[in-house]
């Protein structure tokens, strides 16, 4: 399986095998089947842009929850970057934390200054996002969306997230996480 301790960029060049697929080595950038889901095209292409370095991985099945993605990738379930978008009083929030940890909503918008801080609905989530809830990526928005990181990502070398659809997730660190969505760390649970 795995090894969730590499860093991202090793994992280039090398060919996956998960759930009984194969996922193709080399970077993000190399040409997509022309099955791959439109949302996760759109998301290798930004992630190419801002210059990232992990390795997108299509799964054979939907992995929209951290329990799923980090079986099926053999990791913990704190090593998953969950991305979830709220809405704060109407404005999209996208909290990245780890999978190990619920959002203290009271928490978090006492800290964020909003009156309140709930779950968005499924077509605020595809309205602000493009994406479907389960496979929302922190990055490959229509528009900037504002993202805080919870900083217990920190402790892990290697972190998954989403690849803008729920059978898709890529690798990353939490300094590349924070430098490609321009996240600020906040302590959510």
């Amino acid at each position: 399986m795995l090894a969730t301790d590499q860093e991202p960029s090793l994992l280039a060049g090398r060919s996956l095998v998960l759930g009984g697929a194969v996922a193709q080595g080399g970077r993000h950038t190399r040409a997509m089947s022309a099955t791959e889901h439109a949302s996760i095209t759109r998301f290798r292409e930004e992630l190419d842009r801002l210059g990232g370095t992990g390795e997108v991985v299509v799964l054979p099945e939907s992995v929209h929850t951290a329990a799923l993605a980090a079986e099926a990738l053999g990791c913990e379930v704190g090593a998953i970057a969950n991305s979830l978008l709220f809405d704060a009083d109407g404005t999209p929030v996208l909290i990245l934390t780890s999978g190990a940890h619920r959002v203290d909503t009271k928490k978090v918008a006492a800290l964020l200054r909003v009156h309140r801080l709930r779950r968005a609905s499924p077509d605020f989530v595809r309205e602000h996002t493009g994406q479907v809830i389960g496979g929302v990526s922190p990055i490959a928005h229509p528009a900037p969306v504002p993202t805080y990181v919870d900083p217990w990502l920190r402790r892990r070398p290697v972190v998954w997230a989403a690849a803008g659809h729920p059978s898709a997730v890529f690798s990353t660190s939490y300094d590349e996480l924070v430098r490609l969505t321009g996240a600020r760390s906040l302590e959510v649970a």
